[in-house]
């Protein structure tokens, strides 16, 4: 049954000034399935990603070969290594997982502050598995995440999770906070929040530090991920659409019809691929566009070494490119 919304009134910013993206190519890669929602690069070149349906894939370099290495039983999102070469799984619905080689499957932490997490989304990892992450919504799930950005009732979180345990929330209120990246010194944590069009951050070094805004993202971002070119990518899922910037600080009842609406009818994700890169000033270096007939709404980036990996919760493809020259 369709959760009921409860739509709060916000105005969305002006549109950051943006000159015409840089265009490129990409090369798309079929999958058993649907929804690979974000992408991690092995050693090997070879990319993982989960998909709709709870399997996680290995997906060989050259595209040819796919193997599934376990299922998560939930909707595996944010996917990062661990320090002891584990795989970490924000799994949507169970939370915080652990893969390993064996492909066994364990339950790191499932719930938040006495609740089970209602939208585990994303993680960054430090070298002693001092795990950020976010929690984006605790009023609607995976499955209703667009309900969120109709209602803009920002109760999302970000937190840590220590190597001993330890959980700390280290702000909440957010706006369907979404992907998350430290910064190359790891004195500073990234994160994107998908409802408010933009790229935050917070300084790990004072424990009063408040969040500050990096930089306005032209649509709503989604994953984020730090490459080893250095920089942050940025995904952004959909340029912003204009009729629900024009509900946003409107009576919240036209949104509450909006949501009403038959699936068809609602405002859906345009069809164009668009990805950022930025350096931890918050400087844009990349600002990149493709179309692909079997390739959009981009949810999940990661660059290594001169090649950025793609994954979409809208389509049953990765796609893949060369990282532009600066």
């Amino acid at each position: 049954m369709k959760s009921r919304i409860a739509p709060v009134r916000w105005t969305p910013p002006p549109a950051p000034p943006r000159p015409e993206p840089t265009s490129i190519d990409v090369e798309t890669v079929a999958l058993p399935g649907k929804g690979p929602e974000d992408t991690l690069i092995d050693d090997d070149g070879s990319v993982l990603t989960g998909l709709y349906d709870g399997r996680i894939l290995r997906v060989s370099a050259d595209g040819k070969t796919i193997t599934t290495l376990a299922d998560t039983g939930g909707r595996p999102l944010g996917l990062e290594w661990l320090p002891d070469g584990k795989v970490l799984v924000c799994d949507a619905n169970r939370g915080l997982l652990t893969l390993d080689k064996d492909g066994r499957v364990t339950t790191l932490l499932s719930e938040v502050e006495g609740r089970p997490m209602r939208f585990c989304n994303n993680a960054d990892v430090t070298p002693d598995g001092t795990i950020y992450f976010t929690d984006s919504s605790t009023r609607f799930g995976i499955d209703e995440w667009m309900a969120d950005l109709l209602e803009h009732s920002a109760t999302g979180s970000v937190y840590r999770l220590t190597p001993d345990g330890e959980l700390t929330r280290l702000t909440t209120g957010r706006a369907f906070p979404n992907g998350v990246a430290l910064s190359g010194d790891r004195r500073t944590l990234f994160w994107a929040e998908t409802a408010a069009y933009g790229l935050y951050k917070l300084d790990l070094t004072t424990d009063a530090a408040e969040p500050q805004l990096v930089t306005a993202i032209p649509g709503l971002p989604d994953n984020i991920a730090r490459g080893s070119d250095g920089l942050i990518w940025v995904t952004i899922g959909s340029p912003r659409n204009a009729l629900l910037d024009f509900l946003l600080p409107k009576p919240p009842v036209l949104r509450t019809l909006v949501w009403n609406l038959p699936e068809a009818l609602k405002p859906k994700a345009a069809d164009v691929i668009e990805i950022q890169a930025y350096d931890d000033n918050g400087t844009l270096v990349h600002d990149l566009r493709a179309h692909h007939p079997s390739f959009h709404m981009p949810t999940g980036v990661r660059e290594r070494d001169g090649r950025v990996w793609l994954g979409s919760i809208a389509t049953n493809t990765l796609a893949t490119f060369p990282t532009p020259p600066r």
